[in-house]
């Protein structure tokens, strides 16, 4: 991927299989079954499912990837490294649940959808940090869980804030490394691992916190 470019994430669920999240496509570009914009998959038959009026997909690996590169996301890492890594989306110093637990949720959803999709509030990446902490924001105006889209939100206003300090540091390197850090530190607030205002909530009762109701099996 690009740097600095916008990554898709999905949960791994084994079998070659990954679930995700992705704006649901009109009903004259979709079907109740898979996804008929794009090519069927010639390997796994189920590849694409989801449910009608759902962004939540089941995709095989190599239909995820799309001929990108396959990169781990990191759960549970310090405030540290975390704060090394300018790239957001890439890491949370919240802690994965157990596997089994991930899997439950990632299953779940793809039977029960995960909402609209909205590139800040609730985007691919909340999806996933969902499925694997089953961390939920109370703040339902604010930005969600993820981390690219708060990048996207920290890098204008750490320019912003910065700007003034160019009239006291006369050197272009140290007002540089005053913006990274504004930047970082903003991240860093509105990560899930560190946020007060999440709660835990069980894939069963998503559907309430969310607002929404639970997709009608066809």
């Amino acid at each position: 991927r690009a740097v600095f470019a916008y990554s898709h994430h999905g949960v791994f669920v084994g079998g070659c299989k990954v679930v995700h999240f992705k704006p649901e496509r009109s009903p004259s570009s979709s079907s109740s079954s898979g996804d008929s914009s794009e090519a069927p998959c010639p390997t796994y038959p189920d590849c694409g499912f989801k449910q009608p009026k759902s962004g939540v997909v089941l995709s095989c690996l190599d239909c995820f990837l799309k001929n990108g590169s396959l990169y781990r996301f990191e759960y549970g890492v310090s405030s540290s490294i975390f704060l090394t890594r300018l790239r957001g989306g890439t890491c949370t110093t919240a802690p994965s649940d157990p596997l089994q637990t991930v899997i439950h949720r990632a299953m779940h959803l793809l039977q029960n959808g995960f909402g609209n999709y909205d590139i800040f509030q609730n985007n691919c990446e909340d999806f996933a940090l969902y499925c694997k902490t089953g961390l939920l924001i109370l703040d339902k105006n604010g930005v969600g869980r993820s981390s690219q889209a708060s990048s996207i939100l920290s890098a204008p206003l750490a320019a912003l804030l910065s700007s003034p300090l160019t009239l006291l540091i006369p050197n272009p390197v140290g007002v540089a490394t005053v913006t990274a850090g504004m930047y970082c530190m903003s991240r860093y607030a509105t990560d899930i691992g560190v946020r007060s205002d999440v709660i835990k909530v069980p894939v069963e009762d998503l559907g309430l916190n969310l607002g929404i109701k639970a997709l009608k099996k066809s």
